[in-house]
């Protein structure tokens, strides 16, 4: 049996990937989050919660032993050097953890890696393809203001000034998803479906 073929889903912030995922996912296309994963494995991976707390301290942990976001959000956010040591330890544990969710899967035609920074942290290199969703600057900063009520206009601005220009996510994907609001989602999405089966 051959090995399903592992297709990358990626956008900017507030592009709409989970959206996008969400079809794909209900034309029974298992997908793995792997942003989600990497945060759970920080609470529940030993070894790499270990590998943190001897990096930035034990007060990436709080007393219930439970994951401190806003603590290490302040200390790497700003810090590309701190940001790079932490993607160091999360990237190996989530690169891990897909490949054992890969073998899980292994019979289905396709699987989905839905990640923001596919191209930025490297795992593109062992997917097969690359699917972009794709929305202007203003479009995804207003998603992101009404769906993230804690994060200012500034911080949503900072996170997108981090990420891979929408031209330079489109340059390196194989598929492109508009969702600007103009075209329907679901025939774009069956249309790559249709592709991928076909492969």
């Amino acid at each position: 049996m051959n090995s399903p073929l592992l297709i990358g889903l990626t956008g900017g912030i507030g592009s709409g990937k989970t959206t996008v995922s969400r079809i794909f996912i209900s034309l029974g296309v298992p997908v793995y989050y792997a942003d989600d994963r990497g945060k759970w494995l920080m609470g529940h991976d030993e070894s790499l919660r270990a590998a943190v707390i001897s990096e930035f301290g034990t007060e990436s942990y709080d007393e219930r032993g439970e994951l401190n976001r806003g603590y290490l959000a302040q200390r790497v956010f700003s810090n590309e050097e701190e940001l790079q040591k932490l993607n160091a330890l999360v990237h190996p544990a989530v690169g891990r953890d897909f490949k054992s969710w890969v073998d899980q899967h292994k019979d289905q035609p396709y699987l989905i890696k839905e990640a923001a920074l596919i191209f930025e942290g490297g795992s593109y290199k062992q997917l097969d393809k690359v699917i972009n969703v794709a929305a202007t600057r203003e479009t995804r900063l207003h998603r992101v203001l009404l769906r993230d009520l804690q994060r200012s206009r500034e911080q949503v601005l900072a996170i997108m000034e981090k990420q891979l220009s929408e031209n330079e996510r489109k340059r390196r994907s194989d598929y492109l998803i508009d969702n600007n609001g103009k075209k329907l989602l679901i025939p774009q999405v069956l249309d790559i479906d249709a592709g991928l089966r076909a492969l």
